[in-house]
């Protein structure tokens, strides 16, 4: 249980640095940053769900998807997305 609740804190700090992130002004250098980080999270997820609806088409089941794992797994693409970005482009 222990092991559960760090992890579901950790996808909390993770949702709010996204949310804090996106919505925080910078210079130009940071604005670039965030949207590749925000353009690489939309191509991961959008490929995800693309790869799960012909996956239940093709094995013909219903159309289920969790919204909280859609929410953490951006979360997490995006994190990692602005880490290398911001070591790229020395932010």
């Amino acid at each position: 249980m222990i092991f559960l609740g760090v992890i579901f804190i950790v996808f909390i700090a993770l949702d709010v640095i996204m949310l804090v992130s996106l919505s925080r002004p910078g210079d130009e250098r940071n604005q670039i940053i965030v949207w590749k980080a925000s353009t690489f999270t939309l191509l991961g997820t959008a490929g995800a769900k693309m790869l799960d609806i012909i996956e239940n088409l093709v094995r013909s089941q219903p159309m289920t998807a969790n919204p909280f794992i859609e929410l953490e797994v951006a979360a997490i693409i995006y994190f990692a997305a602005l880490m290398y970005y911001r070591r790229k482009h020395g932010g």
